[in-house]
């Protein structure tokens, strides 16, 4: 008899989940699309770091330094700058990674046999990140030394094949905004951005859903109250819980970590408070067109997984494949992951942030527009 019932029963899942038209994209497709995208997305490797060149020496040694550093296929050396200062402030706003300044006299210095020195600055908000970018660069810039000594070796006929040769150009690094390469000053500005969107994207995705399955959604579908007033009594406590988990996340880094905010702090809670806003109408919009919590809760941690692991928390975006970057920029937590490292590190204003405010701003209508066409206040 048990055996019966149990074979009953599981004919009846199996019926029930085959019948539905959103179970099988759920369990097959979505889970494929991240096993497709992610791998190749979220990479340790460190490729196409953003450099910014000051050349004062503007010779032949120099151009040859900046192509064997371009042509070595982790940074791209597209900026360039007439002063150290001026390059500073591509890191400053983020647009660039490590600034190479070559010296005067450096042709000059190489070619009389003297040792020749370059400065570099590097970005070491991620200190993982700046401590494999200086790697890199002072590797390729010794491979370099090393080829123009074995150069003019053969020139003077001298065999130097089976020897060490010693490397004639000094990399003085510096490590701006992160000196001690903390890992937890990286971590903590993604962090705070994560909790927001667990936020609006989970507790607000099983919100609607919950009441459907409890049978209330009914008597709202039957009183006087606006759609555009209920969505709205949804959306305020979860902004309130978004700010209040900001300024508590803020107090715990600073009593931890000792880390305050060297940018403003209402323009912080600005950018927090319109990803809110904008993350709380995603969850909306995902509770109005699932049928369950289950159903929410599976949609909402796709989407979640794809935003964290694209989003810059752990992956430099520049290391991404290039039409993975592009993803990207359609990524509302990339753009506020940015934005707090931005204002906390490096103490950013707003001005300097007007992109990552208008793409947030964006995607907080796109989605409470989402929200308020999908949510059917009739009784089915």
């Amino acid at each position: 008899m048990g055996r019966k019932v149990l074979k009953y029963l599981l004919e009846k899942e199996f019926k029930q989940n085959l019948r539905n038209p959103i179970m099988l994209p759920l369990i097959i497709v979505l889970p494929l699309i991240q096993l497709v995208v992610l791998p190749f997305a979220a990479t340790y490797e460190i490729r196409n770091v953003e450099m910014v060149i000051v050349d004062n020496d503007h010779s032949a040694f120099s151009r040859d330094l900046e192509q064997k550093i371009a042509s070595s296929g982790y940074f791209r050396t597209r900026y360039h700058a007439p002063t150290y200062q001026e390059a500073l402030s591509y890191i400053e706003k983020g647009d660039a990674a490590v600034v190479l300044e070559i010296p005067q006299h450096f042709e000059n210095d190489l070619g009389d046999g003297r040792s020749a020195q370059v400065f570099l600055s590097v970005d070491a908000v991620d200190g993982t990140q700046a401590s494999i970018v200086e790697a890199y660069l002072n590797g390729v810039i010794q491979d370099y030394a090393a080829r123009t000594l074995r150069e003019e070796a053969l020139q003077s006929q001298v065999e130097v094949r089976n020897r060490k040769l010693p490397s004639r150009i000094q990399a003085t690094a510096q490590m701006r905004f992160n000196p001690f390469l903390d890992y937890q000053t990286y971590m903590v500005p993604g962090i705070l951005a994560m909790l927001l969107t667990l936020v609006g994207g989970i507790l607000a995705a099983l919100n609607i859903s919950g009441e459907r399955e409890l049978g209330t959604l009914e008597q709202i579908n039957v009183s006087p109250v606006r759609k555009s007033d209920y969505l709205l009594g949804k959306l305020i406590p979860f902004w309130i819980m978004g700010l209040l988990i900001t300024l508590i996340g803020l107090g715990i880094a600073w009593l931890l970590y000792g880390l305050t905010p060297r940018g403003s702090l209402p323009t912080l809670l600005l950018f927090a408070t319109i990803y809110n806003i904008g993350f709380t109408g995603f969850g909306l919009f995902l509770s109005s067109v699932s049928k369950s919590q289950q159903q929410a809760m599976f949609v909402a941690f796709f989407f979640l997984l794809i935003f964290f692991l694209m989003g810059g928390l752990f992956t430099p975006v520049s290391s991404m494949p290039h039409w993975a970057q592009y993803i990207v920029y359609l990524n509302p937590t990339w753009y506020l992951i940015d934005a707090m490292r931005l204002i906390i590190l490096k103490g950013s204003g707003f001005a300097q942030l007007l992109d990552q405010f208008y793409a947030i701003l964006s995607f907080a209508v796109f989605f409470n527009f989402l929200a308020l066409i999908t949510f059917r206040k009739t009784a089915k």
